[in-house]
Formats: C-alpha cells, sequence, structure tokens
C-alpha cells in the first residue's frame, strides 16, 4: 500500500491515482481473504479487480447527482450483500466490493475523472495478484474439511467399537470410542459456524463439503439412539451393512484428508456396503413369508427391525461417502474440464445451486434477506447525507455506516459507540504524532507502513482498535498529499459520527429486534416444512399410485427453510447480549431439524420412482400413514409454540403395537391382492421399515422436547407488551 501510494502520488504525480491505489491495496490485500487452492485464490482476486472496475466507473458517472447516487448506491449494495448468501467467497468480499463502487460514488466527479481512478485501481490489483502467490502465499487449508474427516474417522471407530461389544468380541473401549467421536463431532460443529456466513462456495468441491455436516451429526444421533440396542446373531446381513458401512466411513475420512489420502478406490468400499445391503433386503424379503399367517406378526415385525436400523445407518453413510467421492472426483478433474464446467454426476451446477440458495431467502422472515436491505437503505441515505451536507471527505460517512450496522437497534448503538471511541483514539494519537513531526512529510513517509501495519492487525484485538488503526493511517495518508494538521482527524470523528447515526437509525426503524425473534420464526419454519416433507415422502410412498412430484416439491421447501434457519442462527450467536436459550439447546433444536429432513430423505430413497410395481393394501397403507401424521403434527404443533403460538406438547411414547397393527391389516389386505409374491413380500418390508423410520422420527421428540419448551417460554418472556 504505501508502495503503490508512493508511485501515484511521486511518480506518476497524480493525487486520485495515489488514494485509489492505496485503497484498492487495502480492499484488495486486507479486507479479502480468499479460501481454496492457489489457482482459485488467483481467479477469485483477479475477478475482484475486474468487478471493481466495473462498480469505480458506474460509480463515478452517477456521484453527480445526490438522488441518483443514493438509488445506485441501495442497489448496489443491495445486490453485494445478498449475493453473499450464494457464496462463502462474496460474503467475505462484500467489504472490499463495496469499498470499490462507496469511494468514488461519495466523492462527485465527472466522466473525465474515470481513467486516474481506474489506473489507481488496476495498480493495486495488478501487485495483489503476485503478491498473494508470494507474499508468504497461504498453505491449502481447508478447516471445515480437515473437522468433517476426522468426524468420519472417529464416527467409525465408535461404530467398529459397538460392533464388538454387540457380539461379545475384543475391541477398542466403547466409552472411549464415544467420547472421541462426541469431540470431533463437536469440533466440526465448532468449525461449521465459525464464520458469520455459511462456509460454502460455488465450486463443486466446496458444495458437497458443505452437505456432509448435516449427515454427520444426523449419524451421530442414529448411533446413539441404537446404543442400546443389541442386535440378534441370527441376522448376519445386518451385522455385515454396520461392518461395510464402518469400513466405508473410515475410508472416506480418509479421502477427505488433505495430509493423508489412501490410494485405493473409494468405490470399491461403496459397492461393498451396497453389496451387504442388498444382501440384508433379500434375507428380509425371504422372512416375509406367504401366504399371511404362518407366523405372528409381532414376530415378523421383530425380525424385520435390525433391517431397518441398518438401513437407516447405510443410507447416511451413503450420502457422506457420495458426497466425498464427488468433492474428490471434482478436484480431480484436468482444468480444461473445470473451466469448461464439466462436473461429476450426482451434483447440481453452480447456477442452479446459486438460484437454488437464492431463491430460498426471497421470504419476508430471512435474515439475510433483512440485513440485505437494511444494509443498502443505511449505505443509500448516508450517500444522500454526505453528497446534501458538502462534508469535506464523505466517504468517511458512508463508511462509518457500513462499519457500524449490525442486526438491531441496540448492537448498532453499541458499535458506533466503539467505533467513535476507537476513532477518538486514533484522532488523539495520530494527532499527536503530526503535531510533534509537522510539516515532515519524510518522517510521515517512514511512518506510513507502520501505521498501516498496526492498521491491520488491531482489528484481532477488537473493532475500536481496528478504528483507530485505520484513523492514524488515514490521517497520515491525507497529511501527505494535502497537509491540514490535526484537523483531519477532527473532520472523520465527524463524519464517522454522521455514518454512525445513520446506521443506528435505519438499525431502529427497520426490524429493530434483532436476531433472535427472526431466528425463532426460521426454526418454527423449518420444523414445520421438514414434518411436511416427511408426511409428504409416506403419503406419497405408500399409495399404490403414488407421485414423487409433491415430495419433490415439499423436499426444497425444506431445503430452503433450512438454508434460512442456519443463516438465521449465524446471526443469533453473532449478535451481542444476552442469550436466553443455552447454546446445548440450540444445537438440540438445530439437530432436530437436520435429523427430520434427513429422515424424509431416507423414507423416499425407500420407495423408488414409478419402476417399483405397487401394491394395493389400503388398511395396512393407512395405519402408516395415521402413524406419520401424529408424528408430523407433534413437530408442527411444537413449531407453534416456539412463537408464542399454544404450548409444547409432550413427546409421543413408542407405541408398540404400531407395527402389529400395520402387519395385521396387510393380513387382510393380502387376501384381495393379486400381486406376484415379490411385489408383496417387497412392498410389507417396505411398509415396516418406513414405521421404523417414522418412529425414529418420533424418538428425536424426546430430544428436542425440553429445549423446545425453553425456546417457547423465552418467546413468551420477549413477546410479552411492556408498559
Amino acid at each position: 500500500m504505501p508502495t503503490l501510494f508512493a508511485i501515484g502520488y511521486e511518480v506518476i504525480g497524480n493525487p486520485t491515482v495515489a488514494t485509489y491505489a492505496a485503497f484498492g491495496a487495502f480492499a484488495m490485500l486486507l479486507l479479502a481473504d480468499f479460501p481454496g487452492t492457489l489457482l482459485e485464490r488467483l481467479a477469485a482476486q483477479t475477478s475482484l479487480v475486474a468487478v471493481g472496475c466495473v462498480l469505480i466507473s458506474l460509480a463515478t458517472l452517477v456521484s453527480r447527482d445526490p438522488w441518483l447516487s443514493a438509488a445506485a448506491m441501495f442497489v448496489v449494495g443491495f445486490l453485494v450483500l445478498f449475493a453473499g448468501v450464494v457464496s462463502s467467497t462474496l460474503a467475505g468480499a462484500s467489504t472490499s466490493i463495496l469499498l470499490s463502487f462507496i469511494l468514488p460514488v461519495a466523492a462527485a466527479a465527472g466522466p473525465a475523472a474515470i481513467p486516474d481512478r481506474l489506473l489507481g485501481w488496476l495498480l493495486a490489483g495488478i501487485v495483489s495478484v503476485p503478491a498473494v502467490a508470494l507474499l508468504w502465499p497461504v498453505p491449502r487449508s481447508d478447516p471445515l474439511r480437515s473437522a468433517a474427516a476426522e468426524a468420519c474417522q472417529q464416527l467409525s471407530a465408535r461404530l467398529t467399537a459397538e460392533i464388538a461389544h454387540w457380539h461379545g468380541e475384543t475391541g477398542e473401549d466403547v466409552d472411549t470410542a464415544v467420547s472421541r467421536a462426541e469431540t470431533a463431532l463437536a469440533d466440526l460443529r465448532a468449525t461449521f459456524l465459525a464464520t458469520p456466513y455459511r462456509p460454502s462456495g460455488l465450486t463443486t468441491a466446496t458444495r458437497a463439503v458443505v452437505r456432509l455436516v448435516d449427515e454427520l451429526v444426523w449419524l451421530s444421533v442414529i448411533l446413539e439412539q441404537t446404543a442400546n440396542v443389541r442386535h440378534r446373531a441370527s441376522d448376519p446381513t445386518a451385522r455385515e451393512v454396520k461392518s461395510a458401512a464402518a469400513v466405508l466411513l473410515d475410508h472416506a475420512g480418509r479421502v477427505l484428508s488433505l495430509s493423508n489420502p489412501p490410494q485405493d478406490s473409494l468405490q470399491d468400499h461403496l459397492d461393498d456396503l451396497v453389496d451387504a445391503r442388498r444382501a440384508m433386503e433379500a434375507r428380509a424379503l425371504e422372512i416375509v413369508e406367504l401366504p399371511r399367517g404362518v407366523r405372528p406378526a409381532e414376530e415378523l415385525v421383530a425380525a424385520l427391525r435390525p433391517g431397518s436400523r441398518a438401513q437407516e445407518l447405510s443410507f447416511v453413510v451413503t450420502g457422506i461417502a457420495a458426497n466425498i467421492e464427488i468433492t474428490t472426483a471434482a478436484e480431480g478433474r484436468p482444468w480444461w474440464r473445470k473451466l469448461l464446467g464439466h462436473r461429476p454426476p450426482g451434483l447440481a451446477g453452480p447456477m442452479t445451486s446459486a438460484q437454488q440458495r437464492a431463491l430460498a431467502h426471497v421470504e419476508p422472515h430471512s435474515v439475510w434477506l433483512r440485513n440485505s436491505v437494511r444494509g443498502a437503505i443505511a449505505l443509500a441515505g448516508a450517500v444522500l447525507i454526505a453528497d446534501l451536507s458538502g462534508v469535506q471527505h464523505s466517504f468517511w460517512i458512508v463508511l462509518g455506516a457500513l462499519s457500524v450496522l449490525r442486526s438491531n437497534a441496540l448492537s448498532t448503538g453499541q458499535s458506533a459507540v466503539r467505533g467513535l471511541v476507537g476513532t477518538t483514539i486514533g484522532f488523539a494519537i495520530g494527532g499527536l504524532l503530526v503535531l510533534l513531526i509537522g510539516t515532515s512529510t519524510e518522517l510521515l513517509w517512514v511512518l506510513l507502513p507502520v501505521a498501516i501495519l498496526a492498521a491491520g492487525i488491531a482489528p484481532a484485538v477488537s473493532f475500536t482498535a481496528g478504528q483507530a488503526g485505520f484513523t492514524v493511517t488515514l490521517l497520515i495518508l491525507f497529511n501527505i498529499i494535502s497537509p491540514a494538521g490535526w484537523q483531519v482527524g477532527l473532520v472523520r470523528i465527524e463524519d464517522v459520527a454522521i455514518g454512525c447515526a445513520v446506521s443506528l437509525v435505519v438499525g431502529t426503524l427497520f426490524w429493530p429486534r434483532g436476531a433472535t425473534g427472526v431466528f425463532r420464526q426460521a426454526l418454527t419454519e423449518a420444523y414445520a416444512e421438514c414434518a411436511a416433507y416427511l408426511w409428504a415422502v409416506v403419503e406419497s410412498g405408500t399409495a399404490s399410485h403414488g407421485s414423487p412430484t409433491g415430495a419433490d416439491s415439499a423436499g426444497l421447501r425444506a431445503a430452503a427453510a433450512a438454508r434460512r434457519l442456519d443463516d438465521a442462527f449465524r446471526a443469533y450467536l453473532a449478535e451481542r447480549g444476552h442469550k436466553r436459550l443455552s447454546l446445548a439447546e440450540v444445537a438440540s433444536l438445530m439437530t432436530g431439524v437436520a435429523g427430520l429432513r434427513l429422515t424424509a430423505q431416507a423414507v423416499s430413497e425407500l420407495w423408488p420412482g414409478d419402476e417399483m410395481r405397487r401394491v394395493d393394501v389400503p388398511r395396512a397403507q393407512l395405519e402408516v400413514v395415521i402413524a406419520t401424521e401424529r408424528v408430523t403434527n407433534w413437530f408442527t404443533a411444537m413449531a407453534q409454540a416456539i412463537t408464542g403460538s399454544g404450548t409444547v406438547p409432550r413427546a409421543l411414547p413408542e407405541d408398540g403395537s404400531s407395527g402389529r397393527r400395520i402387519v395385521e391389516a396387510l393380513d387382510e389386505d393380502l387376501a384381495s391382492v393379486t400381486a406376484s409374491e415379490g411385489s408383496v413380500r417387497a412392498h410389507t418390508v417396505r411398509l415396516v421399515w418406513t414405521s421404523d423410520h417414522v418412529d425414529s422420527a418420533r424418538r428425536l421428540q424426546e430430544l428436542i422436547e425440553q429445549p423446545s419448551r425453553s425456546a417457547a417460554g423465552s418467546s413468551r418472556r420477549v413477546d410479552r407488551p411492556s408498559g
């Protein structure tokens, strides 16, 4: 930054070029930090330079008209902030992108100023690309991927230890294996929530990795639910499925690891699990003896239950391994296939994925949509006030508004105070330096690199320290261009105060209650949509003429609601202030959403599309649908209670007679059915296994009943009107 500033000011002799080169370097090398491989980071850096050029030109063209400037700032601000929901790369670069528009739009100039401004920005871009590659290039690091790999291997070790324990064999201590797996899962969730935005990009690999979090958390819940179930030795096929799943999970973790990937193929282990599951399904078909009535209904259900548990486990592990295989296949593509957009099968294209993510948040309760609108209004208002007031350095007003805007009025006010305190401290330090140095620009040049270094490190200390460091840097920078002494710092304090006031007003007027209310609403919608998804897949799957269209639509709505919940949860965690719910309670509620949605997906896997021959067994189908409706109605009522409508019902007790009623209904239905024996056997197994999946969703109620009561109680306390 000081080198570019010197080239622009001393060599080229143009203060505009110097200013844009300095701020461009600041934006590209300090405010943006792209993840991924070196090639991906360089591509992102180059894209940032190109986008900045477009925005600088556009901002300069509209800068002379205050109202046009404000309107353009609103549109650009909203698009840039909202685009972050599509990719964490865009979210991480949003401040840098906005700076390339704020700087020129807040300083009115004609089209003749565009070349000088672009030259300064391009100088910064030309330097930033090799700087990223050559000056301490960051080694490839993906914390989420590493944490997911470790979780895979520890869950595999837990499953292996439990299998050995169930069958009286020696092996690793189960308690030790469980403890290590829980620690790995906790680290994975902490890594996933470590950023204020969902850590996913538009690349094929990153989109596949981020799916693993929900699947691994749900796998741990499944293992916990079946930890005390001792599977009968007479069903060796179920054990083979579990053993194959453990091997696949361990291998998948090693494939995902960047440090020690294995040499053999993941597909071979996937095939082993598929073969084991098919053998188990064939065994289940043998258990279903025909004609009916040969064995008691209870005995038949009990014999099929281990297979159901193993099928549920294999579904999740197969999904985990498939996502990891997509990741490695995407990374193994030649560069020209990546350039042409050729992607492995099983994953939607980046544009389709981006569209789905964006549409998921075009909803009034989306915290990302609200924050994008709020930020756009604050930036537009700051630009308008800066233009109409005619202050000397108007872009400081806009930067002040951007830096302190938070999710509610209280948080914005607190940030405004810290911002003003930091600016005042920086003014005091910088003003003292300027007074001591006087008119000696040589000493200011010597201090500039030190000030920039301090400004880069200070935000790691606190927001206040960051504002102080930035103020000192600006004092030195502008005193080199146009010596004005300590008055420059005083102007910055005034301008930042105006920007903070704009943000405070916007935060007060637009959704001032912050992220807590939005989080509860998002939680309600996620549970309601996931419950509707489960009911839809059961209803369409068990019907003799079922169509997957309605279930597919319900699945898309459930996925969209889950995305909105994830972002609302991040905003809830980032928002300052007292949290009425403990993190453990909130984590349980989040796990419940993921489990309910993945259970619905597991049921949909049981009932393939039109190629499956259906059997019309109305009474048995009705029994399954009724059981599903009881379970999903509980989740719907619980979700409504979270927002203060009603009370959380008690978790439904286990219905031991449900499976018996299904089989007894089958006894009566099959008397009038004219179908091949194989179709009847398969339909019977699927019905019983569907019933077990629904019961797995019922067991989730025990996990979330108490946390949901706490959430409902906090909702009533928050919503109670104050005098």
